[in-house]
């Protein structure tokens, strides 16, 4: 396969879609190169809110509203440790850039800054990613497991979990529910 870079784009996981962890998922591609992939679930919230986690760390948060933001599944590789999605990107201790406007932080700098207000104004906080090694999501897009398309912040972080994967879907003209599980045979 030609060498693709799939950054800021997302993943739509394909109905046929076997994989638990994927199944209905929209995965936003924050790196991706010849050393693999990295992504993150966007659109699978868990049982805990922005409030709980910063309890976990012992981490006090100011803004009511950010306190109930839910925090994500975002793939099944280290699920007890946090990934900030967000913008605009900053100066945190250890963010990966992702294109101009987004950052993905793994330093609990951020944390702090947003439990005293001054955080980014716009985030999604995830327990996990999703990692591909070297040509592995590749052979997965040559076996059509996913749907690629590039990634509009907005999806990211304006609208709620359970629309985001059918408004992704909508950048490619297609409905979700209306996908079929394989291809048919004439």
């Amino acid at each position: 396969m030609s060498s693709i870079n799939l950054t800021h784009h997302f993943l739509i996981a394909m109905p046929s879609m076997a994989d638990p962890y994927f199944s209905k998922t929209l995965t936003y591609i924050c790196e991706h190169n010849d050393q693999g992939a990295l992504g993150l679930v966007v659109n699978r919230p868990i049982d805990m809110t922005l409030q709980a986690l910063f309890e976990r760390l012992s981490l006090s948060i100011s803004d009511r509203a950010a306190s109930e933001a839910p925090i994500y599944f975002g793939g099944p590789v280290q699920t007890d440790r946090g990934f900030v999605l967000h913008e605009p990107a900053g100066n945190w201790q250890s963010t990966l850039r992702v294109g101009e406007a987004i950052g993905l932080t793994t330093s609990k700098d951020i944390l702090e800054a947003v439990g005293r207000g001054d955080g980014p104004k716009r985030m999604l906080v995830t327990l996990g990613y999703a990692g591909w090694s070297p040509g592995q999501l590749e052979q997965e897009l040559s076996q059509n497991a996913w749907l690629t398309v590039e990634a509009k912040d907005a999806i990211l972080f304006d609208i709620p979990a359970e629309e985001r994967l059918p408004q992704a879907m909508g950048l490619l003209g297609l409905d979700y529910a209306r996908l079929q599980d394989e291809a048919g045979h004439a």
